[in-house]
């Protein structure tokens, strides 16, 4: 008698309770905010979408980032996560784990009103950031959030030179919170430096404004 053998496919579980289900739902968020990203990143240099299009939805896929990233990462980080799903994203690890901005627009609001709304923006920025670090705020995804929106007004200054060093401080605290999980907090030396480049970055935007 001839045996038969059977092909039937066996299901895989890949959660076994619904808290589970959550977590996978949450990083399949988080892997399609990255996915989002990166597409958004290649239309915008190829042309394909405009300039206010990108800004638009660049800033809401920061802001989705930053709220999936804390959702769905428990004990890895951002990195991580996209060597275990082999993602090959280089704009959008660029985007939002360096920049935490939109690619700077210079001169979208040159004009006096424009410039002087910007200013307003970025001393206020300034402020609110300091006195968040001032009240011993720790936490990345405190300060990240706020560091991002001093940034992104930063880049809108009209005709900074490419290496304004008020920019560059602000990115390397970037990098530096974005390479941290959400949950994460910096300790007394760095909150301590943070400050320091705040206020050495405020000085030499001030200095900017009564050189122009």
């Amino acid at each position: 008698m001839k045996r038969m053998e059977s092909n039937e496919e066996q299901d895989i579980e890949l959660y076994s309770n619904s808290r589970e289900r959550q977590q996978y739902d949450e990083q399949a968020n988080l892997f399609a905010i990255i996915m989002a990203t990166e597409h958004l990143e290649r239309a915008y240099a190829r042309d394909d979408i405009s300039r206010d299009e990108y800004t638009t939805e660049c800033n809401k896929l920061i802001s989705q980032f930053r709220l999936a990233e804390k959702a769905a990462l428990k004990g890895m980080t951002t990195e991580t996560f996209m060597q275990l799903y082999q993602m090959d994203c280089p704009r959008a690890n660029e985007r939002l784990l360096k920049m935490g901005v939109p690619e700077p627009m210079k001169g979208a609001n040159a004009d006096a009103g424009g410039v002087a709304v910007t200013v307003a923006e970025v001393v206020q920025h300034f402020i609110t950031t300091m006195d968040a670090v001032k009240l011993e705020q720790r936490a990345v995804d405190e300060l990240q959030p706020l560091l991002s929106d001093l940034m992104e007004a930063l880049t809108r200054l009209p005709e900074t030179p490419n290496d304004f060093d008020p920019n560059r401080k602000i990115q390397n605290w970037l990098q530096k919170l974005n390479s941290m999980r959400a949950v994460e907090q910096i300790d007394e030396d760095d909150a301590r430096q943070l400050y320091y480049d705040l206020d050495s970055a405020y000085a030499e935007f001030t200095r900017y404004l009564k050189r122009s």
